[in-house]
């Protein structure tokens, strides 16, 4: 037979089966568990933080009700804790992603040594305002304050803001562990704090309908300055 005679359909069907689909597959278990070791590790740090808190307290530091942290665990691939003004959601996004090819990542060699390698689970961290949890305020805006990439063997890399591991040249030669875990969840829990909430321009807010008043339904978008957005420079290629 001609060697560039193409495959029939059904042995093409068989190599894609066992190639990229039981990559992403794999992928996805992979990414599932790091996501149930994170959320172990969060419950952990709430409680490890929240009785330094109790420490402090008792030395007599008078410290607000507010200034304590609460994990939640909300189902299969959702997360959140819950400290003094801040809500930080992490969630494990349900499919497996590959990057476009104008993305840094393919000038990494680990990627162009095998384009499997670059299939990754992804994990992300919003930040919402508490009282916009607290009391249901859909229309209060989420912050996007890191993400983090994971492939079928464990490799990684993150995009966010204060985040050690944003050096995409790092993909490849480190594999996610305990503390590199809880230096992306506390590089984003202290990003959070650090993150204020402004004062809505007047212009924005000078009016509202008598409607809009007594509306059970109405409520002034409350979120912290406008958020960031991630830019090139976000993410160290080099």
């Amino acid at each position: 037979m001609d060697n560039d005679q193409p495959l029939p359909p059904n042995k093409q069907l068989i190599e894609a089966l066992s190639g990229k689909a039981n990559v992403k597959s794999q992928v996805y278990d992979r990414a599932f568990e790091e996501f149930n070791n994170l959320k172990e590790l969060l419950a952990e740090i709430s409680n490890d933080l929240d009785e330094a808190l109790d420490e402090i307290k008792d030395s007599g530091v008078a410290l607000s009700r507010r200034v304590k942290l609460e994990y939640r665990d909300r189902g299969k691939l959702e997360a959140e804790v819950r400290f003094a003004d801040d809500v930080l959601v992490f969630s494990m996004l349900p499919d497996v992603y590959q990057f476009d090819k104008d993305h840094p990542v393919w000038r990494n060699p680990y990627s162009t040594a095998d384009a499997f390698n670059t299939y990754c689970g992804v994990i992300t961290v919003h930040n919402f305002l508490y009282e916009s949890v607290k009391l249901n305020r859909d229309c209060d805006p989420g912050y996007l304050v890191a993400r983090l990439f994971i492939n079928r063997e464990g490799c990684f890399f993150v995009e966010g803001k204060r985040q050690k591991r944003n050096r995409i040249s790092d993909f490849g030669t480190v594999k996610l562990n305990k503390l590199e875990m809880r230096d992306f969840i506390e590089s984003a829990m202290l990003y959070a704090i650090s993150f204020d909430l402004l004062v809505p321009p007047f212009e924005n807010v000078k009016t509202i309908t008598i409607g809009d008043k007594d509306s059970d339904d109405y409520r002034i978008p409350t979120g912290k300055r406008n958020g960031f957005g991630y830019r090139t420079d976000d993410v160290l290629h080099d």
